[in-house]
């Protein structure tokens, strides 16, 4: 199409006049009411009008009440419609299935053990309870058969009589018919009579064993009979607490009773809540109910898990039973509310499935705890670093004590446990080490360094041999479950576990070298089989530096107090989407939130494995270990060698190979010096671990233009200064003089 710009004769100012002359040939004036009107039905609607009804065929305003209303039956509709499933879930689950049959068996079997034993005292109480059970017969039969039921009614009318003589009448009707039934009531006595006669003579001339029958089925149909009604014949060999089932009237009003905004002025506008399940309430695997709510427009289901305690309160339920959680793959708003039946702290768990047997491989999902629905959960150790956090007594000491479990029951694994706390929560672990340490002195500290420094070079080597392998063994440049088999390559997984964590990160004199080490394992140490497992009961950024907590995969949060130590444990914004820890109860122990393992969080109980138990697990482990040849470590009574962390003189030992002349040096030739003057202590060190050694005080290495007399060689390398060795060396002396820690 040309633009009149581009024509010279167009003329604009007939056009300008146009449109600015209400008569001109285009114009048009609109009747505002007239048109309002016709839309309202009070004027035959045009044809052409804009505004016409849409049921005539006109078209649709955006903002109209047609516009808005969503296609009930559409083929897009329909193909995006979730399809539930034809089988319920407790049948599609093979291990789920078993368990209910197992859990049906047993149930079974303790009745008919339990109602076995109890035949003899069930035989005497029928045979104390049959002469009164006949007594009951002879006397309903006698009353029914002289119609004594109605002697009340007749008596009534006789003394009825006595004020008023009508009544007499009415009294002899009642006696007629009462003679009338009793004469035919009679003659079923007398064929009864002779029935019984019959049968008698037929029991005398039968078997014993017969008449035994006969008059054993007596006492059972008499005793029966005659047993009061408070106490029945059998004993109750199951107790059924059974919880009231739950009705969307109740979770309605419950959730009406929380005084949330939102809430409240939905109910005031006239919503009854028939709007708010989008599926019904379903039983879910027979411990508990499962609702869903769509909550109104701008309450977000967060707003009431935060009020769990409340919600419970409503319900009349325990705290343990009710389990809020938001559906954020569907939206904010959307309510998963589970109301077991049992109390979750308190219900009986199912036993650890590696209690008394069985090996783990590490590359595949483990048994870790329960849900609140009691199915099994697992996780996945391998390729994932975990935090857990929780306030004291609350078991993060023995969840992190079940993952290293885990660990150990792998045959293949290195297991390096440290118990900072210092109470020897995880001493049953202590015979399948490679390192093991308990306590959080300067020589535990000491250990703890040489064991992270020892694993952080093995990460190195790692790195090496992954990028050496071919392709086809090794795909994807990480270890797999082949490779960690094949004990040639030395790439066996890997598992660390540092309970109270912030112990070793604050440390005045190790705590960055720590610090870096760690964050350098939780970056690279999954891709090469190792596995760092942090708990600390105090998640803030000095106990959990951020390049550890932001690189972690695996989280696990019990019990905490606030939304800052949630999201440090969970993952930023976890607390303002509604994955809250701080719901938990003081009787929550080992319930928690499992972040990582799946798409969502997961509400779990841990399994609960006491002291004797770990160490049951633990000979098992390593009798499996001694039959592949793992034993390693300090489990082979190898005492880790801490001389290169105890050197407090490595500062002046650096000073005193670094002649006057010579004022920078590499650390290449550094650690050659170093040898020659204390092989005994310097035999093997690294320039990298030179490097971290001198990091402690504050140096860091310097590009430095010198040579290697030894071997000729020239250029620019890194290494470090004697002037700052030398100042190093004052500040310590300064500092331990004013009485700090060096």
């Amino acid at each position: 199409m040309t633009s009149p710009q581009g024509d010279d004769r167009f003329d604009w100012q007939a056009a300008e006049a146009d449109l600015t002359d209400p008569d001109g040939p285009d114009a048009e004036v609109v009747d505002l009411d007239a048109a309002r009107a016709r839309r309202a039905g009070t004027d035959d609607p045009d044809p052409d009008d804009l505004d016409a009804d849409p049921g005539e065929g006109g078209p649709v305003m955006v903002d109209s009440i047609d516009a808005q209303r969503r296609p009930r039956f559409t083929l897009a509709g329909f193909r995006d419609a979730q399809r539930r499933p034809i089988l319920p879930g407790w049948l599609r689950s093979r291990s789920e299935f078993a368990g209910n049959l197992t859990w049906a068996t047993g149930l079974a079997g303790h009745g008919v053990l339990y109602h076995g034993l109890r035949v003899p005292k069930y035989g005497a109480k029928l045979a104390w309870r049959a002469p009164f059970g006949l007594v009951r017969v002879v006397g309903g039969y006698g009353r029914w058969l002289f119609d004594l039921e109605g002697e009340p009614v007749r008596q009534a009318v006789v003394r009825a009589s006595v004020t008023k003589p009508e009544e007499a009448k009415t009294y002899e009707t009642l006696s007629r018919r009462r003679d009338r039934r009793v004469r035919w009531r009679g003659l079923t006595a007398v064929l009864l009579a002779v029935l019984l006669v019959a049968g008698l003579g037929v029991l005398l001339l039968a078997s014993t064993a017969v008449q035994v029958a006969a008059l054993a089925v007596a006492v059972v149909v008499f005793g029966v009979l005659g047993a009061p009604a408070d106490r029945p014949l059998l004993d109750t060999a199951v107790v059924r607490t059974d919880a009231a089932p739950l009705t969307s009237t109740e979770v309605f009003t419950a959730l009406a009773s929380l005084r949330i905004p939102g809430i409240d002025a939905a109910i005031r506008r006239g919503d009854n809540g028939k709007r708010w399940f989008p599926a019904p309430i379903a039983r879910e695997n027979g411990v508990g109910w499962r609702a869903e709510v769509e909550l109104p427009r701008g309450v977000v289901a967060s707003a009431v898990i935060e009020k769990r305690e409340e919600l419970a309160g409503a319900l009349t339920r325990p705290l343990g039973c009710v389990w809020p959680t938001a559906n954020a793959d569907v939206h904010p708003g959307r309510l998963v509310l589970f109301v077991a039946d049992k109390d979750m702290s308190r219900a009986k768990q199912k036993p650890f499935p590696l209690l008394t047997s069985g090996t783990v491989n590490l590359f595949k999902a483990q048994p870790f705890g329960t849900d609140p629905r009691g199915a099994l959960a697992t996780i996945t150790l391998m390729y994932a670093s975990m935090i857990i956090g929780a306030l004291p007594r609350f078991g993060k000491t023995f969840a992190l004590r079940l993952v290293l479990l885990l660990v150990a029951l792998d045959p293949r694994s290195w297991v390096l446990a440290f118990d900072l706390k210092g109470t020897g929560d995880l001493s049953p672990l202590e015979p399948v080490c490679h390192a093991y340490r308990a306590g959080d002195d300067e020589d535990d500290i000491v250990y703890l360094v040489t064991a992270l420094r020892e694993v952080h070079a093995e990460m190195r080597r790692r790195t090496k041999v992954i990028r050496d392998l071919p392709r086809d063994l090794c795909p994807e440049n990480k270890v797999t479950d082949e490779l960690a088999s094949n004990r040639k390559l030395g790439l066996h997984p890997i598992g660390i576990g540092i309970d109270e964590c912030q112990r070793g990160f604050e440390h005045p004199k190790y705590g960055a070298e720590i610090e870096e080490i760690c964050e350098d394992l939780v970056r690279r140490g999954p891709a090469v089989g190792i596995m760092l497992k942090l708990a600390t009961q105090r998640p803030d950024a000095k106990s959990l530096p951020t390049g550890i907590s932001a690189n972690a995969v695996l989280r696990f949060c019990l019990k905490v107090m606030g939304q800052t130590e949630n999201d440090m444990v969970l993952g930023t914004s976890m607390y303002r989407n509604g994955i809250r820890a701080t719901m938990f109860s003081r009787r929550d122990k080992g319930i928690g939130y499992l972040a990582g393992e799946g798409d969502e969080p997961v509400i779990l109980k841990t399994f609960e494995i006491d002291g004797p138990a770990a160490e049951a697990i633990v000979t098992r482990a390593r009798k499996a270990r001694e039959r592949y040849g793992n034993i390693t470590g300090h489990a082979a009574g190898v005492v880790l060698d801490t001389t290169a962390v105890r050197r407090d003189t490595i500062l002046e030992d650096v000073a005193g190979v670094m002649a006057e002349a010579e004022p920078k040096l590499w650390s290449t030739v550094i650690v050659k010096r170093l040898a020659a003057l204390r092989p005994d202590v310097y035999a093997g060190f690294t320039a990298d671990q030179l490097r971290e050694a001198l990091k402690a005080h504050g140096l860091s290495t310097k590009q430095c233009w010198g040579e290697d007399t030894d071997t000729g060689e020239s250029g620019n390398r890194k290494g470090f200064h004697r002037a700052d060795i030398l100042t190093a060396i004052t500040k310590r002396d300064r500092d331990a003089g004013n009485g700090k820690t060096a």
